[in-house]
């Protein structure tokens, strides 16, 4: 199911990269917030890098798909026989975002965009702990604004997880996380 979800997604950014308004590369950081039993878990800053594809003027689709890292740490823990490391998760996140330009539009030197959409991110390294232990993919929803300066846009979202990151620990409750993600790039306006 995973591979098939990225061969759609793939697909759907190649073809339609000839109908797009922009392709926009992006880097930028993203900020974990862990819900977890007795705050044995928190979150940490990490990166993504990735592409996405705004279709639209007024009102826009804007596709995407990133590969990035999600970090935790271990804290007070009330277990004192865990031995496992840190977490850090690394996959590739797809998300789609539905938006309105609420100041100017798709051509404008400046333009000041709202958006909300699903996303799934999909594990392709879980480090010291079995991939198999994970809800994958793990689906969320995001609200974010956006400004557009010329070629260069910045994002700003906060994601809400849908589902926990794993069932299959019986003595911690991961718990849902929540995320916020700060990313900037290049709008090369087609």
């Amino acid at each position: 199911m995973r591979k098939s979800i990225l061969f759609l997604s793939a697909l759907f950014l190649m073809s339609g990269s000839l109908l797009a308004q922009a392709i926009k590369p992006t880097i930028g950081l993203n900020f974990t917030d862990v819900k977890s039993a007795d705050d044995i878990l928190e979150g940490n800053s990490s990166w993504q890098v990735g592409l996405s594809v705004e279709f639209g003027e007024k009102m826009y689709v804007e596709p995407g798909i990133f590969f990035m890292s999600r970090s935790y740490a271990f804290g007070g823990s009330s277990s004192p026989n865990l031995s496992l490391g840190d977490p850090e998760f690394k996959g590739i996140r797809i998300p789609v975002s539905l938006g309105a330009y609420l100041i100017g539009d798709e051509s404008s030197t400046f333009a000041w965009r709202g958006f909300v959409g699903p996303s799934a991110f999909l594990y392709t390294d879980t480090g010291d702990f079995n991939k198999e232990d994970l809800n994958s993919p793990a689906w969320g929803v995001f609200a974010g604004t956006g400004l557009n300066i010329w070629i260069l846009f910045v994002d700003l979202s906060y994601e809400w997880s849908v589902n926990d990151i794993s069932p299959a620990f019986a003595q911690i409750d991961f718990g849902r996380t929540n995320g916020f993600f700060t990313q900037a790039g290049f709008r090369l306006k087609l």
